[in-house]
């Protein structure tokens, strides 16, 4: 169950970054509006995904993890597509995110 919970916490980082970057392409850089178009359907597919996810999660307890990972994977996304090297700060930031994140989702609860 713990690899199918971090599996899909992983799944879900791509089409919420991914179909928020297509956004952004559309908005803040003039991209076609087939491309915004394409980042909202793909945003749709990322509001199903956490639904998955166990049912001892909740709603604000999931998606409050969530953040935590995706400020994680916005900072490999933003590496990956824009060639953008994340400064101390920003990775120091990302460490305690992620550890936030990891005790709201995986604390042992009574």
């Amino acid at each position: 169950m713990l690899l199918t919970s971090i599996a899909l916490f992983v799944l879900a980082a791509l089409p919420e970054i991914g179909g928020g970057y297509l956004v952004w392409l559309w908005l803040r850089e003039g991209h076609s509006w087939w491309v915004g178009l394409l980042g909202a359907l793909v945003l749709m597919l990322y509001g199903v995904l956490p639904t998955l996810q166990p049912q001892s999660f909740d709603f604000a307890r999931t998606y409050a993890a969530y953040g935590g990972l995706f400020i994680v994977f916005s900072l490999l996304w933003g590496k990956a597509a824009e060639g953008k090297t994340p400064d101390q700060p920003s990775l120091w930031g990302a460490g305690i995110a992620l550890t936030g994140a990891l005790i709201i989702a995986y604390w042992p609860r009574g």
